[in-house]
């Protein structure tokens, strides 16, 4: 299938850097209604909501994802809106309606991202309990499992460790079954979304570090009979020089905070380390990809439109079928993407599909 393209919604404050650089990006419903029709008309087919209910690493405002979807639907046509949810923060059969809510209002156009969580922040102020690393994925995966009989099935029944559902009605039905995200990098991660999940968002990464992400992720489906999408998290800053285009790098990480920067590095890599493996999504980023919060920088979308367009079709030739791009300016980077890039990338996918049907 041809590449996807997505952007991080900025409905939480600060923009998606963890620095004190000038950015022209506003987290208003405003904004976000600017940004999405912007995103719709540049060729970008999904947006993906954030989840955060308290300020951490500087992001002090935030718009609760579900709700802000459901008013992009009613200025967007053709944009997949994907809101991201906290199982612990949430009952599943009241996200299975919310989300319902959305696919009626857009026509089919609701998905969403389960989070499993690693601030342990937003469940202590909250007073939920904290679960072990494992057990939030197992409670994920019950959530998905509920979620996907409830949109299916007429009458859900569920006994679980973490959910019981009786003879459970849900109508209406959604107009199309959303599909379901979910990141994460230790093995429990992997073992749910192979088993559950549609999509597997990884974090930026090299080339290697994705390719051995999906290899591994492909074979763990494999063995329950199902395949994946995947989708790799990039922060792209596309400029007419590649001089011009490090520079703004530079000036990112040059303006970071290190304050906020190394309250999230703690936070990430308490969650990491509390996997059996010890290891977990951020575990060997350092300071200077910890100011994008999803490791974006590493994945190397910095260049002219030529130099971005030819990594983003490396990254399909390995199994990579959506890139999920953030950018410091909103409004100019998102437009400028789908002038300069997109073209270039459906360009360079039909003379790859070409060269392979010789």
């Amino acid at each position: 299938m041809s590449l996807k393209f997505a952007y991080w919604v900025p409905n939480v404050s600060g923009g998606l850097v963890i620095s004190k650089i000038p950015q022209k990006t506003g987290w208003s419903f405003e904004d976000n209604s600017r940004y999405a029709q912007l995103a719709e008309a540049a060729g970008f087919e999904y947006a993906l909501l954030q989840t955060r209910f308290i300020a951490s690493y500087g992001a002090e405002n935030q718009l609760e994802a579900i709700s802000l979807a459901s008013a992009l639907a009613t200025v967007t046509s053709k944009l997949k809106l994907i809101s991201a949810v906290l199982p612990g923060l949430w009952h599943p059969g009241t996200i299975a309606k919310a989300i319902t809510t959305i696919d009626q209002i857009s026509k089919g156009r609701a998905a969403i991202n389960i989070v499993s969580g690693w601030f342990k922040g937003e469940f202590h102020g909250f007073g939920e309990p904290w679960l072990d690393h494992n057990e939030r994925y197992r409670r994920s995966e019950e959530f998905i499992r509920v979620l996907k009989q409830l949109w299916s099935e007429e009458q859900t029944n569920f006994r679980g460790d973490f959910y019981r559902i009786n003879d459970a009605p849900h109508k209406p039905k959604p107009l199309t079954i959303p599909p379901v995200f979910q990141g994460g990098n230790s093995a429990a991660a992997r073992e749910m979304a192979a088993r559950v999940s549609d999509w597997y968002f990884m974090n930026g990464n090299t080339h290697e570090g994705f390719r051995s992400q999906i290899e591994d992720v492909t074979k763990l489906a494999a063995a329950q009979n199902r395949k994946l999408n995947f989708g790799a998290n990039a922060f792209v800053i596309v400029r007419d020089t590649e001089e011009e285009a490090r520079q703004v790098l530079h000036d990112i990480i040059h303006y970071a905070d290190p304050e906020a920067v190394e309250g999230f590095r703690s936070q990430v890599q308490f969650a990491g380390k509390a996997a059996p493996e010890r290891e977990g999504m951020w575990a060997n980023s350092n300071f200077d990809d910890l100011v994008q919060y999803n490791d974006g920088f590493k994945t190397g979308l910095i260049g002219t439109p030529e130099q971005v367009a030819d990594r983003i079709i490396e990254l399909k030739k390995i199994g990579v079928d959506l890139i999920l791009t953030g950018f410091l300016h909103y409004d100019e980077d998102i437009q400028a993407f789908g002038e300069k890039v997109i073209p270039l990338v459906r360009k360079k996918e039909a003379e790859l599909l070409s060269t392979s049907a010789t």
